[in-house]
């Protein structure tokens, strides 16, 4: 459930005194034993210039109370009015809050009332996060995806998810998150033994002893995440920007999808609507009112930077037949109606940088049939001129030249290596495109593959590679090749700085682009 606060600067710097007429209380600290309890921390997300989304989960019927200030010692907080969480939504609650100063430090204080024993009331459990500047000042970033795969879960003799204390190091505005949030179709089992003899032992819950296939089974995933200090911590401080990919779902899903004998389910459909209510009940999204449980996005934080957040799940193809002959209904990975509105968001655009949010990489072949190299699983279908999926990315990048868009930037993660791509139409099969930079990060806590092959469709030059390489794969975190990606943006010049480190913050590669005049 959402609910819309809306809050002029004067009345948010005004003390909670003057909050007498009309606000509603809150209810004393009740000393009952059995107090409502936040669960899994709280987060913050979809944050802009002058508000943003902040979550947090019960353990039983509540009403989420939020108060919120521009000061740590919360002098000036302001209650707000009450957000239900109930079983419909596995106990979570979300509210936007809007008309929030721009580039200010947000804190805000969630606590639980019980909802069948009002003046029983939880302890209550404090986050922050920056609302973006409405002036050209510097913004930080990071970015990556792929958390908790390959049966690689939270082992606490390891230090838990530890990538999420290198990035919260840099007090980032926002991690922008890749997708493959979590991983459905994945086992974490109790323990590992690794090549070395040694034991990896995780953290286990019942729900994560098989694949995901009831909606409890699918928010389960999500929740075990939350049970890691060091992503709990970090979601205190640092807004999500978030999407999803396949393993949300399972392995390289599509709407006609053959699953493994693992399911009983066998309606792809079913589990793809199941694991969505329980990805947007999860995380601190903006709801859409043009269409319920949209992922794709525009975030805009500040003068020099939008986001385009890209779903490339929910509207594509069949991986039919015809993917590779012709561009229609089996081709579709970003679909027509996300295309168009790529288009127009990319076209009404003012920020210095446009980064574009890509789930998946644009050149990295990855096969729907691993073992034995076959299918199309990503956009690439090989070497040799656009064709299938790929007319999707010659036709935006087209678009990109031909209406004079500059300064964008592709991010991605979902191989589980790191890289810098150039895209050089010199080299390229096609190429009616400017040149542009595709950078790619992650694992943030799975494990390590690739490197993956390139195609020469849009002409990839590879500028930086860290991968464990052929016949080492599926490298456990304790090896140390966990990746995030940090972007800065000089306030004053604009310069974009990308550098791509490892899980102890390890500087791997860096450079530094010039933005070209908007």
């Amino acid at each position: 459930m959402t609910i819309r606060f809306s809050l002029t600067r004067r009345r948010f710097l005004s003390t909670a005194a003057a909050a007498g007429a009309g606000v509603i209380a809150m209810p004393y600290l009740s000393r009952a034993a059995d107090r409502p309890v936040i669960t899994h921390g709280v987060q913050s997300g979809d944050v802009s210039v002058d508000g943003g989304v902040v979550w947090a989960r019960a353990d039983r019927p509540s009403q989420m109370m939020v108060e919120v200030a521009t000061t740590e010692s919360f002098k000036d907080a302001h209650t707000l009015p009450p957000v239900t969480a109930l079983p419909e939504s596995d106990f979570t609650a979300k509210m936007l809050l809007e008309n929030l100063p721009s580039g200010q430090d947000i804190f805000y204080r969630v606590r639980f009332r019980d909802l069948a024993h009002i003046d029983i009331v939880g302890e209550p459990v404090v986050g922050r996060f920056r609302t973006a500047p409405s002036d050209r000042r510097d913004v930080s970033f990071v970015w990556g995806g792929d958390v908790a795969g390959q049966g690689w879960g939270i082992n606490p003799d390891d230090g838990g998810m530890i990538t999420f204390a290198a990035m919260k190091k840099h007090a980032p505005d926002f991690l922008l998150h890749s997708g493959d949030t979590i991983y459905a179709d994945g086992v974490i089992p109790s323990e590992v033994k690794l090549p070395d003899g040694k034991i990896w032992k995780n953290v286990t819950i019942p729900e994560k002893a098989k694949v995901a296939e009831t909606l409890d089974e699918y928010r389960a995933a999500h929740k075990y995440n939350f049970l890691d200090n060091n992503v709990r911590a970090f979601n205190a401080e640092v807004p999500i920007f978030v999407q999803w990919d396949d393993h949300e779902v399972t392995n390289n899903w599509s709407l006609s999808k053959q699953l493994p004998a693992a399911y009983k389910e066998r309606d792809i459909t079913v589990l793809a609507a199941r694991a969505a209510k329980a990805f947007h009940e999860m995380y601190p999204m903006r709801e859409s009112i043009v269409e319920p449980g949209r992922v794709y996005r525009t975030l805009s934080y500040g003068p020099h930077l939008d986001v385009f957040m890209l779903d490339e799940r929910s509207y594509r193809g069949s991986n039919g037949p015809n993917l590779q002959e012709q561009y229609g209904p089996d081709a579709y990975f970003i679909g027509p109606d996300q295309m168009a509105w790529l288009k127009r968001a990319l076209l009404n655009s003012r920020a210095t940088w446009k980064v574009i949010a890509s789930d998946m990489p644009l050149s990295l072949i990855v096969y729907d049939d691993a073992a034995n190299k076959k299918g199309s699983e990503a956009f690439a279908q090989g070497d040799g001129p656009a064709r299938g999926r790929e007319l999707e990315i010659a036709d935006i990048l087209r678009f990109i030249k031909t209406a004079g868009i500059v300064n964008t930037v592709w991010l991605t993660a979902d191989v589980h290596y790191a890289a810098a791509h150039y895209y050089n139409p010199n080299k390229a099969q096609f190429q009616e495109f400017d040149p542009f930079w595709e950078f790619v990060s992650g694992p943030l806590h799975a494990g390590t593959f690739g490197p993956n092959e390139l195609d020469n469709t849009f002409g990839p030059e590879v500028k930086f590679i860290k991968a464990p390489g052929e016949g080492n794969q599926n490298l456990p975190p304790s090896a140390g090749m966990q990746f995030f990606g940090h972007v800065k943006i000089d306030g004053k010049s604009g310069q974009m700085m990308v550098s791509l480190r490892d899980r102890v913050d390890a500087e791997l590669w860096a450079i530094t682009l010039d933005p070209k005049p908007v």
